[in-house]
């Protein structure tokens, strides 16, 4: 699980950008906003192109984001890793072997306070900190968690994902293709 070969990972929210990524240096992209049966051609190219996804199941068109559809998704298509708000998600993606990412949506004091409580219970591998434009904050989930962090969420300029990395965000995860041609990583 190293992230950190790619600054940023790629995220397809539009079937559209799928054979273009395919064809990058990425090797590791999101998938969110997909219709579940988009899933399968998606995961069959990613195959062939040696690509490693991440799906957000809360955002998957067709499926309840519940530890049935992560038991489904698993076993079907064999995701490197899964992204959810969802304990139950997060607990049943562990247990089929995916690597579970915990999103957080960072709201005010008192949604710092139950994310860490959450972060206790589900153990994830990694944090995904929204909104990912807050420094600060990603400094304070490193040092508090001892999670790996990913920013995500309004980054939109290579100054924003600079300072999130300075802060000690591991990666980025964004739709904003400017950013997927300016780190593309070079073969």
């Amino acid at each position: 699980m190293d992230f950190t070969k790619q600054t940023i990972i790629p995220v397809i929210g539009n079937m559209k950008d799928v054979d273009s990524i395919m064809t990058s240096n990425y090797e590791y992209y999101a998938v969110l906003n997909a219709h579940i049966s988009r899933l399968k051609p998606i995961f069959k190219l990613a195959s062939q192109y040696e690509k490693k996804i991440l799906i957000d199941i809360d955002l998957i068109k067709g499926l309840k984001a519940d530890e049935f559809a992560t038991e489904y998704i698993c076993q079907e298509f064999k995701p490197y890793g899964i992204i959810s708000t969802k304990p139950a998600v997060i607990e049943r993606a562990k247990e089929k072997g995916a690597v579970t990412i915990q999103r957080i949506f960072l709201l005010d004091t008192n949604s710092i306070e139950k994310s860490n409580k959450l972060i206790q219970r589900t153990d994830p591998d990694f944090l995904e900190l929204l909104p990912g434009l807050v420094p600060k904050l990603i400094k304070q989930f490193c040092q508090q968690t001892e999670k790996q962090i990913i920013a995500s969420g309004f980054i939109e300029t290579v100054e924003e994902v600079e300072q999130a990395i300075n802060a000690g965000a591991i990666t980025i995860t964004t739709s904003s293709k400017n950013l997927w041609e300016y780190y593309e990583p070079k073969e």
